[in-house]
């Protein structure tokens, strides 16, 4: 877009997307609906930015790159109302921005991040309705993981306990400017309601899925000895031989929800 001069940012991590087979899939994949509230992370040279904006009328952006907003601005003119927060999307208060509604979030979320964007996300899931992001499809094969799978850890139990997540499309290399080094992949997480969820105590359970994973060779009974007891383990049906990486979300959920455990 003539807006855009600058290239993009290789200390930002931005890999621009260019393909209008793509772009189109994305929008298709949010369909945005009359009084749905948008926010797009990361909106770079705006490929995503405009079909939406052009879709719903108006739209908000969370840019950290300043150089970029002035052109956004200036492309958005006479599309729709396009209102850019200029920072740090782990900064951005999602509650807050929701009010007294639900955000539906998109992006193409930089690759060196991707986990700390997702992780504040689901602090603030009671804000969202949905999110469709762009991620390393290594990223997105880890974030749909099943028990028993070499990928299945940390990032599959604690998106999951919170989320469905569904991996939606493969986006190639040639579909950026510049070309990434790796395939890219497109998911939709819906976050699920608080009595789904069924989480006692937040912290407890990251604590227990970080202590699980945190030597993927180590059976339960070793990896967990500072966080949960024997007793424990085998009160939720678990065998405390297993390693980490066979044990469903909702067994993670059962233990964390112990009682007596501190």
């Amino acid at each position: 877009m003539s807006h855009f001069k600058a290239p993009p940012k290789k200390s930002l991590g931005q890999h621009f997307l260019t393909d209008r087979t793509y772009i189109e899939k994305i929008v298709m994949a949010v369909n945005p609906q009359p009084g749905d509230r948008l926010v797009e992370i990361g909106p770079g040279q705006g490929a995503i930015t405009f079909p939406l904006l052009r879709r719903h009328g108006e739209l908000t952006a969370i840019e950290f790159d300043r150089d970029l907003i002035t052109p956004l601005m200036e492309a958005a003119e006479g599309v729709g109302r396009l209102t850019i927060i200029h920072k740090d999307v782990l900064d951005v208060d999602f509650g807050k921005l929701a009010g007294e509604d639900r955000l539906r979030l998109v992006g193409n979320l930089p690759y060196n991040l991707s986990s700390p964007i997702l992780f504040h996300a689901i602090e603030h899931a009671a804000s969202i309705r949905d999110m469709v992001f762009m991620l390393q499809k290594e990223v997105v094969d880890r974030m749909a993981a099943e028990p028993g799978s070499k990928v299945y850890g940390r990032l599959s139990v604690m998106l999951q306990a919170y989320c469905r997540v569904d991996s939606l499309f493969v986006v190639p290399p040639g579909a950026f400017r510049p070309p990434p080094k790796v395939d890219s992949a497109v998911a939709r997480l819906v976050p699920r309601a608080a009595d789904e969820v069924g989480i006692r105590d937040h912290r407890r359970f990251a604590d227990v899925v970080r202590a699980a994973f945190g030597q993927r060779r180590k059976t339960l009974r070793n990896a967990l000895s500072g966080t949960c007891s024997v007793e424990q383990i085998e009160a939720v049906g678990l065998r405390p031989d297993l390693r980490a990486e066979q044990v469903p979300v909702s067994d993670f959920i059962r233990l964390a929800n112990q009682p007596d455990a501190s």
